[in-house]
């Protein structure tokens, strides 16, 4: 296993060094801290999206779904859509960035929570309920925002639009200086129930019978996922089939249950996928296209391919 991790590294260490210092032209004061902030945001955003989607399908016991299915994302994009449709482009533009990252962060998290308190709070209910609800307020606000965007000016639609899709080229150091110290903070709480994911990924009754409490646990990682996946949707934007992507491919390569492996490739893949992603999106594309339409094209057709296998089995 360990060897395994070690080829991932390897392989994520030579892409950034590729991304890093191909045609530089020895301009290196400007190239190097310019890619060098991009760089930190693709391995913040990767590992945040494998590690939250890994904890999620342990939780929800099913390899086909991934944190946006609650609606985050598309709360993200009704967010952006709604201060453009009732302020117009020019709030947001003079918007300072590290406030619209904390309200989009925060509406993100407070949205989580009410589902959450909604979950837990009556007998019965178990985590499926939690996605359909979650599924079906998704939708709302996709259809909420098809709608304004419908409305808008077609220029205000272009700022739209950006928000629509990842981008790596327009981080804010700050943000990355607070998004990094948030997941930090996470990470430290997150290491008391690191070791349950093992018990929890055998199911709830199992999970009861050892001893978990298994409310309290899910509780608490459900709030750390909603946490992660707002930080990195506020960071670079929607990136819905990524977390599908590398925890299947991260399962399949390891061939192990055991989480600690799992949840490290899983980081990796995601950082080897997006480096690659940023190389043939600037190398071959020439910046004809976006990061977010490749890793979703590539997700998709995944996605479809593990539906016909899950049938098919």
């Amino acid at each position: 296993m360990k060897a395994k991790i070690g080829i991932l590294a390897v392989v994520s260490v030579v892409l950034i060094a590729i991304f890093m210092l191909i045609d530089a032209g020895g301009n290196w004061d400007y190239v190097l801290p310019r890619r060098l902030k991009k760089i930190l945001a693709v391995i913040l955003t990767g590992s945040i999206i494998a590690f939250s989607t890994m904890i999620f399908q342990t939780i929800t016991n099913n390899r086909i779904l991934t944190p946006s299915i609650i609606g985050l994302d598309s709360l993200y994009l009704f967010i952006q859509t709604f201060v453009i449709f009732f302020m117009g482009s020019t709030t947001l533009t003079m918007m300072d960035k590290n406030i619209n990252f904390l309200i989009s962060v925060g509406l993100m998290i407070l949205f989580a929570g009410l589902l959450y308190k909604l979950l837990f709070r009556g007998e019965g209910r178990n985590i499926y309920f939690l996605l359909l609800v979650g599924l079906i307020f998704g939708t709302l606000f996709n259809s909420l925002s098809s709608f304004m965007q419908v409305l808008i000016d077609p220029n205000e639609f272009l700022i739209v639009q950006d928000r629509m899709f990842a981008s790596f080229n327009n981080v804010n150091t700050d943000l990355l200086v607070i998004s990094f110290v948030l997941v930090f903070a996470i990470l430290i709480y997150f290491r008391k129930f690191a070791k349950y994911l093992d018990v929890l990924s055998l199911g709830r009754d199992e999970a009861v019978n050892l001893g978990v409490d298994y409310d309290y646990v899910v509780k608490r990682l459900l709030i750390m996922i909603a946490i992660l996946v707002s930080i990195a949707t506020a960071l670079v934007g929607p990136i819905t089939f990524l977390g599908l992507l590398v925890a299947n491919v991260a399962y399949q390569f390891m061939n192990t249950y055991r989480h600690s492996y799992l949840i490290a490739s899983s980081c990796l893949i995601s950082i080897i996928a997006l480096v690659g992603g940023l190389l043939i999106v600037e190398r071959v594309f020439t910046f004809s296209t976006t990061l977010s339409v490749i890793v979703n094209f590539i997700g998709g057709v995944y996605f479809i391919y593990l539906l016909l296998k899950e049938n098919k089995a």
